[in-house]
Order: structure tokens, then C-alpha cells, then sequence
């Protein structure tokens, strides 16, 4: 089930960028956040992938929706371009940010990679070499 987001619920359940400065996920389990609107036929079609996906990981994921029209502030915050823009952030670390319409597939297969995959350290330090200076 999605829940719509306005400013107050956005700085209570997901960051408030009001009072902190350094990046700190609010919630107790990650989250999506489509920037949508209403006018937007892509956003349209998106809808029920995400609502789909957010019955599929009920109480895994939280699903939220931010309506760009309604919610400005928020859109600049994030610097909402495009819509659909999804937003990806795990319990523990940093959002990642996918810009347009994902296929069902492809949204679960980032849900699994993003939120599930524990990464090696092997993974994480190949990752990482490019970090490396000569």
C-alpha cells in the first residue's frame, strides 16, 4: 500500500532537512518515494507497477508518493527534473535515484539489489578501486 507524503509527513518519516545537515533516513524499514503528478501520462502508467510492488513488499518497504505540483519544496530538494523520478533509500546508507518509468521486473530487481543484496567485501573493495590513487 503507497501513502502520500507532504512536507510535515516527509520531514517526520523519511529526513528532515529542516534540522540536519547530514544525511540520516528517519525510518525503521527502506523506502521508495515516487515524484509523480497528475497531469503526467508516464507517472499514469507507473501507478500501479509501484502499487503492485508496495502490496508484494508490504512491511518490508515502505512505498510513498510525493506530488510534485503539491509539493514543490520537496521536488527542489531532491532536484526533480523529470517525472517519474523514483527514489530509492535503504535503511543504512545513501538514496539512489532512478529517473523514469520502470518496468515491474526491473523496479523488483532494484528493490532486491538496492534493499536485499548484501554485498561481499571482495565486491565492495572492486567497487571501491577505482577510489584508489596512484
Amino acid at each position: 500500500m503507497t501513502e502520500n507524503l507532504t512536507k510535515e509527513t516527509f520531514l517526520q518519516k523519511v529526513f528532515n532537512y529542516e534540522t540536519q545537515q547530514e544525511w540520516a533516513y528517519a525510518g525503521d524499514k527502506p523506502c521508495i518515494i515516487d515524484f509523480w503528478a497528475a497531469w503526467c501520462g508516464p507517472c499514469r502508467a507507473f501507478a500501479p507497477t509501484f502499487e503492485a510492488l508496495s502490496n508484494k513488499y508490504a512491511g518490508k518497504v515502505h512505498f510513498y508518493k510525493i506530488d510534485t505540483d503539491a509539493e514543490q519544496e520537496l521536488s527542489a530538494v531532491f532536484g526533480i527534473r523529470s517525472i517519474p523520478s523514483i527514489l530509492f533509500i535503504p535503511a543504512q546508507g545513501q538514496p539512489q535515484m532512478a529517473m523514469g518509468s520502470l518496468p515491474e521486473a526491473a523496479l523488483e530487481q532494484a528493490i532486491e539489489e538496492i534493499f536485499f543484496t548484501p554485498i561481499s567485501t571482495e565486491a565492495a573493495l572492486k567497487d571501491a578501486s577505482h577510489l584508489a590513487t596512484a
